[in-house]
């Protein structure tokens, strides 16, 4: 198995855990600490792919499914949208906002659908966590394990208080690159040429485009 093919993998798990989103925390999610908090997750998302041949399959559906229900909303996935829209996210609407919300969370779902399938052996390693009990922002080191060399799969996560308190994800590292700084980029071209609504139709078209290639 290649180095390519499992930075591949680690994306795919990457998103997955960046798209939970919908559902209420379970109990003990509030007290749960971060480096915990990605080992169970991530062990969730392993399994649930093993056990589900039709996401092995790379059924979009099923794929939506995992995300939304099984796994845990524990990423604040507003703010990384907005970080990857960058200053442009303050001037759009609230309707613009939600639709960047939704064209992200599916252009992520249908990106990484196709490693799902080749989910075998490999494992999550959570590295020792470096942190002050009274730290609010962390970093969560893993590594994906499988054949070949161990792939460098990192998350950055806040502590929220209040309702829903807990550790949730904004952000992830895949092999040294951060996904919401290589979406910002991106997103700033198409934001630069063609405005807020321009970003939402050229996503909503890649979405298109990747579904009709599923």
């Amino acid at each position: 198995m290649n180095r390519r093919f499992l930075g591949r993998l680690a994306a795919t798990l990457a998103a997955a855990l960046a798209l939970g989103m919908g559902t209420a925390l379970p109990a003990h999610a509030a007290d749960e600490a971060p480096d915990v908090l990605v080992q169970r997750l991530s062990t969730e998302v392993l399994d649930a792919l093993r056990a589900d041949k039709a996401i092995k399959a790379g059924d979009i559906d099923k794929i939506i499914v995992l995300v939304d229900k099984t796994i845990m909303p524990n990423v604040n996935f507003r703010r990384m949208t907005a970080a990857a829209v960058g200053p442009g996210w303050r001037q759009a609407s609230t309707e613009q906002q939600k639709r960047l919300q939704d064209e992200f969370k599916t252009l992520l779902v249908r990106t990484y659908a196709g490693a799902l399938a080749q989910v075998n052996d490999q494992t999550i390693i959570v590295k020792p966590l470096r942190a002050a009990p009274e730290d609010k922002d962390v970093l969560v080191r893993t590594e994906v394990r499988g054949r070949g060399d161990p792939i460098q799969l990192d998350y950055r996560l806040e502590k929220t208080p209040g309702v829903g308190a807990g550790w949730k994800i904004y952000n992830l590292n895949v092999l040294g690159v951060w996904l919401v700084e290589t979406y910002r980029s991106q997103f700033a071209q198409e934001i630069n040429a063609k405005g807020i609504d321009g970003l939402i139709s050229t996503l909503a078209a890649r979405n298109k485009a990747n579904a009709g290639r599923g």
